[in-house]
């Protein structure tokens, strides 16, 4: 007799309960969370090449300092946890999309494998992007601006927090195509609108990389720059694959008794 699997596909044609719906709402959840586990664990012992690698974008020899006796190995735990959080976000996206839109066969599940990795391809590229070409240049300006003001130190665990929260803020800033076509298939937001108003998405875009940690001009100009192009992009794809929607149909149809459908002039 064969076993069930622990996380099984709906089939399309499957009425399942609340309770089957919470069930398998858990049972991904526990995947979920056991990829996060084992990514921690993995992260955590090879946390020395990690921080040694998050290192490499500080201009000179500089030295972290700690202050306190325990900030070494909270440093750590928490670097290691957004590590882990960044390696385990394809299999949290499969999960979350396996579990909102059931796969029904091979096809529908091929597009939800493809659709998961261009999630998590957009993500890396902007994490990548922010991590060798952006930050190099943020830390330099940063640290040069106190020049003959000031003795700079380096705090280890706030700098760790500021590369984690700067790397993790530019991946998802390159998922900003994918909200585009998310919104427009859901025909909440037609392309039409995107255009329209692209000098107000200029200014929402700019505003978002002000406020992420760095916060000078020419990182800020730098994290711009692609974001423009993914606006772009952004609206081809809700342009081409979105849909219209139901509120702005210039007819609507409308059901007689005997059953048949019929469309009314706009």
């Amino acid at each position: 007799m064969r076993r069930p699997r622990f996380v099984r596909r709906v089939a399309p044609d499957e009425k399942l309960t609340i309770v089957e719906h919470l069930d398998e709402l858990r049972r991904r959840i526990f995947v979920s969370i056991g990829a996060l586990v084992l990514a921690f664990i993995v992260m955590y012992a090879f946390h020395k090449d990690l921080m040694s690698w998050l290192q490499r974008p500080l201009p000179g020899d500089q030295v972290l300092v700690t202050l306190a006796v325990s900030e070494a190995f909270f440093t750590v735990v928490k670097v290691s946890a957004y590590a882990a959080l960044i390696v385990a976000l394809p299999i949290w996206l499969y999960q979350l999309y396996a579990f909102i839109i059931p796969a029904v066969g091979e096809q529908p599940r091929r597009k939800m494998l493809v659709v998961v990795a261009g999630i998590s391809s957009l993500f890396f590229v902007g994490a990548a992007f922010g991590y060798y070409i952006v930050l190099p240049v943020a830390l330099k300006w940063l640290q040069s601006f106190g020049d003959g003001l000031f003795a700079t130190q380096l705090r280890a665990q706030d700098y760790y927090s500021f590369v984690s929260m700067f790397v993790l803020a530019s991946g998802l800033m390159f998922e900003l195509p994918v909200a585009m076509l998310g919104l427009a298939r859901l025909g909440i937001v037609q392309a039409g609108v995107y255009l329209r108003h692209w000098r107000v998405a200029v200014v929402i875009i700019a505003v978002v990389a002000a406020a992420l940690p760095g916060g000078d001009p020419f990182s800020m100009m730098m994290l711009m720059a692609p974001q423009l192009v993914l606006y772009a992009f952004g609206y081809w794809l809700a342009r081409t694959f979105g849909r219209e929607a139901p509120w702005n149909r210039t007819s609507e149809e409308t059901t007689v008794a005997d059953g048949t459908t019929t469309s009314s002039p706009p």
